[in-house]
């Protein structure tokens, strides 16, 4: 069951690139923006990792926590943070229960072949940790994503 505007998050979020476990209890009091993306290091997600990057600082003074989610090892987002010197954390939902509580792992289509993967979706939450804006697949803009999220009021 896919989790939609006005639910609340799950309380434990999963682990990120150091091995630290991220509760929503950690951003009581704070907007947060849960990213979710397909691959560590691909065009795309690159873009949007390096957005969020790019305009992180105007993010925290608007009162965002930024927080990214993919399938990934943290081995992985390791690399993928100290390539593009990312500033937030990177959960690495290996075991893909974040993804489908979330409802962002579903069947896709490449070059005609399906095959399951991560939906691209931001989801911003508010202080209470209740679903209050979802920005999903082709609305995402990657290479403007902080100005995007800059632009939700809650």
């Amino acid at each position: 069951m896919a989790l939609k505007i006005g639910d609340k998050i799950p309380e434990i979020l999963g682990t990120d690139q150091n091995g630290k476990e991220w509760k929503a209890s950690d951003f009581a009091g704070k907007k947060l923006a849960l990213y979710f993306y397909p691959k560590d290091n691909t065009p795309g997600c690159t873009a949007e990792a390096c957005s969020l990057r790019d305009g992180y600082q105007d993010l925290l003074n608007a009162g965002f926590a930024i927080v990214g989610v993919s399938v990934d090892s943290a081995a992985s987002h390791q690399k993928f943070i100290e390539k593009f010197s990312l500033p937030f954390p990177l959960i690495a939902d290996t075991d893909k229960k974040l993804v489908e509580q979330f409802g962002v792992w579903q069947e896709k289509t490449l070059a005609g072949k399906k095959y399951m993967g991560t939906v691209r979706t931001t989801f911003i939450i508010d202080e209470n940790g209740i679903i209050r804006h979802i920005i999903e697949g082709r609305n995402v803009d990657t290479k403007n994503h902080a100005d995007q999220l800059l632009e939700i009021t809650l």
